[in-house]
């Protein structure tokens, strides 16, 4: 394990492996370097490429700095760009893909960007955050139901109610409720492409960099429609849907994928 300071002060853990151009993974919501699918994401993209894995704020080993913005995160992967290099890869899943997208709009040492289904609602395909989630969110952390907090949140992702109700019983619940606290950094990162508006050009313009979005071909509509509309708003983007693919997208999988887009000559 390495850290960096982010901008704030912050002490932002990361881990380095492999050898080639760097690219850096980002996370989606209660998910780490230790924890989710980056680390075995990893492991099939280090052939290719230097790849950092970081635990974002709060999480893991890293530090955490109040109050909470978004900018800080993107100061953060700010950090961890100037230690890499001065072209980087940058590859995001879900909250991580739309923090990514955040920091491409501010950040032009990222010479290729790669965003697996932020979970943008675009249309009516399915309900909108609903209004208050986010300070409901806020008061279940405050009050030291993190447990609970967990539960809304797959309530509001999808989560089947059998998944839900058994998952206090397995063994990655204490992994859960250890970032719960995390979980309104990531809805903050996301709820203004979550009211079910279409995008505008505008609000993309400022991310120059050629992005890849990429959907599961066994992703909800609603999830597919906006990584479509995402590609269409972007100024220079392609889109690519992973058969066979939901929103846990399997590494063997998308790191060809990556791989074939990151290697390309731009």
């Amino acid at each position: 394990m390495n850290t960096v300071r982010s901008a704030d002060g912050t002490t932002i853990a990361y881990t380095r492996a492999g050898q080639g151009p760097p690219l850096i993974l980002v996370d989606g919501a209660l998910c780490s370097r230790s924890f989710g699918p980056m680390p075995k994401l990893a492991e099939q993209l280090t052939p290719h490429f230097t790849v950092y894995t970081y635990d974002r704020r709060g999480r893991g080993d890293s530090g955490d700095t109040a109050p909470y913005e978004p900018d800080r995160e993107v100061e953060d992967l700010e950090a961890l760009m100037a230690l890499a290099g001065e072209d980087v890869y940058v590859h995001g899943t879900s909250s991580g893909a739309a923090l990514a997208l955040r920091a491409a709009k501010r950040i032009r040492s990222i010479a290729k960007l790669a965003v697996y289904e932020p979970p943008f609602i675009v249309d009516d395909t399915r309900p909108p955050i609903p209004a208050g989630y986010l300070d409901r969110l806020n008061r279940l952390v405050a009050d030291g139901r993190q447990g609970d907090a967990v539960k809304m949140f797959m309530r509001f992702v999808g989560t089947p109610a059998f998944f839900t109700a058994v998952m206090p019983f397995t063994p990655v619940w204490p992994k859960l409720k250890a970032v719960a606290h995390t979980l309104p950094y990531d809805i903050t990162i996301v709820q203004d492409h979550q009211k079910g508006a279409p995008f505008t050009a505008q609000e993309w313009a400022a991310v120059k960099t050629p992005t890849l979005v990429a959907a599961g071909g066994k992703s909800p509509a609603w999830m597919t429609n906006a990584t479509r509309a995402l590609a269409d708003a972007l100024p220079d983007a392609s889109y690519r849907t992973l058969p066979g693919q939901n929103h846990m997208v399997k590494p063997q999988v998308i790191a060809p994928v990556l791989t074939e887009f990151f290697s390309a000559a731009s």
